[in-house]
């Protein structure tokens, strides 16, 4: 697990003091694909460096699997970095080495013998792959096939964590999926825990477990992506859901927001409200999109009969995270 306690972290800049982090208390359970997301300049970099132990923090306490790193000395220093996989943004490999010379670089580096070398080399290709491409140089492989080579070598020691810093940007739709899905396969064939810092809240909604929202160097929100949702004034729901207009009203006596989770709920949750209670329910907003492989729907719908409370409350009681929209002056919905 990785836990952090109060952490800062501040650079000197030519206008002073900058501060990159300010106390940002997270925890990231073993196992897991963590996104960490946020706009340029809101410290999702520091946090990448300080977790692969190449920056120390000024106050506060990282813990890798309850060992505080901060304690330790330079030999123990360099064995918990090698629990540590580090994918870079950006062009990293080696232009005058193969691609699996460049996944076996790091182990090299360690002095591992030959035949052992080769056959970790050889596994990881194959996790990511791209076997038949092992004898290609960089520049005869596409950008995304490139990214899954940086990838490749941050897991070919065997780390208990990944550390992938905007891992998808500048790749075309193609190349970013084919990134993302050896990072889901690295957490599920691997046990590796992933975290994955990034602008793009696609690549949280694609394939996170947790999500923690960084700004200017305080976080946010953080938490269980699929407990997030539920709330419709979250700032994860806001970036992951299906947007719906907020002129969405229609002629309708309430109006709610409902969120479903799930194939089951998605799909008889509302018609079965409806036959119920005897209650007209129509969608007049929003959508479905996936979480990872959860399809979740956000939708506005607009509801009329004589048991509307009692139909949403059913709703909120069978997992659906309802909020009904509050009726102004003459019964005009108002958000």
């Amino acid at each position: 697990m990785i836990t952090l306690e109060n952490l800062s972290k501040s650079f000197r800049s030519t206008s002073g003091s900058v501060v990159a982090l300010d106390d940002v208390t997270l925890d990231v359970p073993t196992g897991v694909i963590a996104g960490v997301v946020g706009p340029a300049g809101a410290g999702k970099s520091t946090l990448a460096r300080v977790l692969s132990l190449r920056e120390r923090p000024d106050s506060g306490v990282f813990r890798l699997d309850g060992l505080n790193t901060g304690t330790l000395d330079e030999r123990t220093l360099r064995l918990a970095r090698s629990r540590i996989g580090v994918v870079p943004s950006g062009g990293s490999l080696l232009a005058q080495r193969t691609a699996a010379g460049n996944v076996a670089l790091p182990l090299e580096q360690a002095g591992m013998d030959g035949p052992k070398r080769r056959e970790r080399v050889g596994r990881v290709l194959d996790l990511i792959g791209l076997t038949r491409q092992a004898a290609t140089y960089p520049a005869e492989l596409s950008p995304g096939q490139r990214q899954r080579v940086a990838v490749a070598r941050a897991l070919v020691g065997d780390p208990a964590v990944v550390l992938a810093d905007d891992p998808t940007a500048d790749l075309d739709e193609d190349g970013a999926a084919g990134v993302l899905a050896v990072l889901d396969r690295a957490r599920a064939e691997l046990g590796v825990t992933v975290l994955v810092a990034t602008q793009d809240t696609s690549v949280v909604r694609r394939i996170a477990d947790d999500v923690a929202v960084l700004e200017h160097g305080r976080l946010l929100e953080s938490g269980r992506i699929l407990e997030l949702i539920r709330d419709p004034d979250s700032l994860v729901a806001q970036a992951v859901l299906p947007a719906i207009d907020p002129d969405a009203r229609g002629d309708y006596p309430r109006v709610a927001d409902v969120v479903l989770i799930g194939f089951a709920a998605i799909g008889s949750l509302l018609p079965e409200a409806t036959s119920r209670f005897g209650t007209d329910i129509s969608v007049i907003g929003g959508g479905v999109t996936r979480i990872g492989e959860t399809p979740v729907a956000r939708f506005r719908v607009g509801l009329s009969g004589e048991r509307t409370d009692s139909a949403l409350g059913w709703l909120a009681e069978r997992g659906g995270a309802v909020r009904q929209l509050a009726r102004g002056p003459r019964g005009v919905v108002a958000a």
